[in-house]
């Protein structure tokens, strides 16, 4: 489709690259992710030893706070869907890993950095969860902010990885694609 000026509407977003490209970068990318959100795990639980201590105040500034606070999380976002069945946690690490392959085949279609990116953290992210639920039966949570006495649920990085890879995604469907001169060759 062609613009006004001489350029091309491309159907991809961000500055493109080739699928095999942007398939390897996504992949990596939930590696660094999956790494990091287990490293981050074993360091709360086995240096920290946090499930012991429960709590420690790292940073406060007036209302503003951020702590260490043990929360074995047994459902999904939010403790939604949460139970104590023997196979609760099964069901919810099969459903991840489901979810997951539904995004690497996304993955292998990925148009552009950007989806590239969030889906790598999406996909790290679900998998840094599926081991917890295989390991311990539940998902290690540990981050809590807190502000005017008010606290946001305890998360972990594989959550903030996932709930920013989401974001991601929607603002890239919710830009315009960007204008990209013609190839004249």
């Amino acid at each position: 489709m062609s613009a006004g000026s001489g350029e091309t509407l491309s159907p991809r977003r961000g500055s493109g690259g080739s699928a095999p490209g942007l398939f390897r970068l996504g992949l990596i990318f939930a590696a660094v992710i999956f790494v990091f959100d287990q490293l981050s795990k074993w360091w709360v639980l086995d240096v920290v030893l946090l499930p012991e201590r429960q709590h420690i105040p790292l940073f406060s500034a007036g209302p503003f706070g951020l702590d260490l606070t043990m929360v074995w999380n047994r459902g999904v976002t939010f403790g939604l869907f949460s139970g104590d069945g023997p196979w609760n946690h099964l069901i919810l690490a099969g459903l991840g890993v489901a979810i997951a392959i539904f995004l690497l085949r996304w993955l292998k279609r990925a148009e552009g950095r950007m989806v590239a990116l969030a889906l790598g953290a999406v996909i790290g992210g679900a998998f840094g969860n599926v081991v917890d639920r295989l390991r311990f039966g539940a998902v290690v949570d540990f981050v809590d902010t807190h502000a005017w006495g008010w606290h946001w649920y305890v998360f972990n990085v594989a959550d903030a990885a996932i709930v920013c890879g989401v974001g991601a995604l929607l603002l890239d469907a919710l830009l315009p694609p960007r204008q990209t001169p013609k190839d004249n060759s």
